[in-house]
Parts: C-alpha cells; sequence; structure tokens
C-alpha cells in the first residue's frame, strides 16, 4: 500500500470518526458531554482537513497517486 492510499484511507476513516462524534453530539442530553463530543468533532475535524491538504500535495507531487 502507497504512502497517499494509506493517506486517503486515514481521510475516510476521519470522515466516519466526524460523523460518529457528530451524531453523539446531536443525541448527547447531557450538556457536558455534548460539549466534549463537539470538541472532539471539531478537532477531528481540523485534523481531516489537514490530511485532505497533504492528499493535494501528494497527488501534485506524485501525479501517478492522484485518483486512487
Amino acid at each position: 500500500m502507497t504512502v497517499g492510499s494509506k493517506v486517503k484511507q486515514t481521510v475516510a476513516s476521519l470522515r466516519g470518526c466526524e460523523a460518529t462524534l457528530r451524531l453523539y453530539s446531536l443525541q448527547e442530553r447531557d450538556k457536558e458531554a455534548r460539549l466534549i463530543y463537539t470538541e472532539a468533532f471539531e478537532e477531528i475535524s481540523k485534523i481531516k482537513t489537514c490530511l485532505e491538504e497533504r492528499v493535494s500535495s501528494i497527488e501534485f507531487e506524485e501525479p501517478q497517486y492522484k485518483g486512487n
């Protein structure tokens, strides 16, 4: 497995984590727990954005990874 495909796989996993945390934050009744889920969602979102930028960089530097 190439670095590019590993990073893309990680981004996909983070999208799943993001969705799960968002769902938990919407369903949670306890305000403190809701805040914790929301903060975790936001942090995962930042990390995902950074990795998406890295994917773009990898694809630019190594065109053979584009679309994989």
